[in-house]
């Protein structure tokens, strides 16, 4: 089955309807973002969830000294980099690391290899805007990502267009954040439904 994230969460209400509704991971965005949220209210959204809830924190090039403190005060199970962070940084981290490879082109493909102990998920590129920005990318790239390597995918994806994403590119996972909004930081609870049972669907109907 295809681990659905749904990402920058900002307040109690959009967090346990994400989980209620059978999401399997939820992200909180450090960096800036209409979606940042400070460490204290990010524990205190994840303080109400129930202890099963995956919980990722988002982080671009933030000293890793304050990555590892908002990991512990905040009790994430994994932290999702989105800047220039390099393999070692990583490595220094002491829970799962996912980091993201924003894709302009084939040539953007050649960084996942420089990565082999973490996660990769793949994202549009915007030169001004390190995640968040609401754009799919050429999923042919991330078909030659697949030939060699899983991934989550990232970037432009709604309820309209996940079924065909998983179907097409059969990633590990999918992971959304505007495709299931209202506004930036408030979350749409019909688009949420929606886009889980289509990402549901594409595992149950593959072709």
């Amino acid at each position: 089955m295809t681990w659905i994230k749904i990402c920058g969460l900002t307040n109690v209400e959009d967090a346990l309807a994400a989980s209620s509704l059978g999401t399997d991971a939820l992200g909180f965005i450090f960096a800036p973002s209409p979606r940042r949220v400070t460490p204290a209210l990010a524990r205190d959204i994840i303080r109400r969830l129930s202890p099963p809830t995956f919980k990722v924190g988002v982080f671009v090039d933030e000293e890793i000294d304050i990555v590892r403190r908002i990991a512990g005060e905040c009790h994430l199970d994994a932290v999702q980099l989105h800047g220039r962070e390099t393999p070692e940084y990583c490595g220094q981290l002491p829970i799962p690391v996912i980091k993201a490879i924003r894709v302009k082109d084939a040539a953007s493909l050649e960084a996942i290899p420089l990565y082999p102990s973490v996660s990769i998920l793949l994202d549009a590129f915007n030169p001004g805007q390190a995640g968040g920005t609401g754009k799919t990318f050429c999923w042919g790239v991330a078909r030659l990502a697949r030939e060699t390597r899983n991934f989550i995918l990232s970037g432009g994806l709604h309820p309209g267009n996940v079924r065909q994403a998983i179907r097409l590119l059969r990633p590990w996972g999918v992971d959304v954040c505007s495709g299931v909004e209202k506004i930036p930081g408030q979350k749409d609870q019909t688009k949420m439904l929606d886009f889980i049972k289509e990402a549901k669907a594409a595992d149950e109907n593959p072709r």
